[in-house]
C-alpha cells in the first residue's frame, strides 16, 4: 500500500492501492478481501452492496465464494465461542441450548414407538 498525501482544507487526503475486482457497468473496484470481512461480521448482501455502491445481484454474482466463506467463518466463530462459554464458564443456559441442538435432547422426554407398552395377549 502506498500513500500520497495532499492537503485539502484541514484533512490530509491520500490514495491507496488495493487489489480489486472491477464490477458492474461503472466498473466499480471491489476488494474481495473486504467483501469476505464484511460477510464474516454478519453483514447482509444489501448492506455490503450499499457499502461499495453496487447492486446486490452484482455482488452475489461476482463474490459468491467470499460471501459463503465469510459467513461460514462467522458461524464457526460463533459455535466456538458458544462451546467455550458453555463448558468453561459452565453456563447452564448455553449447555441446555447446545444439548437440544447438537445432541437432539428435549424437555418433553422421548416419544417414540420404543416407549409403547408391549402388546398384551391372554393366550398361552
Amino acid at each position: 500500500m502506498t500513500a500520497q498525501h495532499t492537503k485539502s482544507g484541514d484533512r490530509k487526503m491520500g490514495k491507496r492501492i488495493v487489489d480489486a475486482v472491477c464490477v458492474g457497468r461503472n466498473r466499480t473496484p471491489v476488494p474481495p478481501e473486504e467483501v469476505y470481512k464484511l460477510a464474516q461480521i454478519g453483514c447482509k448482501d444489501t448492506e455490503i452492496a450499499d457499502w461499495f455502491d453496487i447492486r446486490p445481484d452484482t455482488l452475489r454474482y461476482n463474490f459468491a465464494a467470499e460471501l459463503l466463506k465469510g459467513r461460514e467463518s462467522m458461524k464457526q466463530s460463533l459455535r466456538r465461542t458458544m462451546l467455550e462459554v458453555a463448558l468453561k464458564d459452565r453456563n447452564t443456559t448455553m449447555l441446555i441450548y447446545l444439548s437440544k441442538n447438537f445432541l437432539g435432547m428435549s424437555d418433553n422426554g422421548v416419544t417414540s414407538e420404543a416407549n409403547e407398552p408391549l402388546p398384551w395377549s391372554d393366550e398361552l
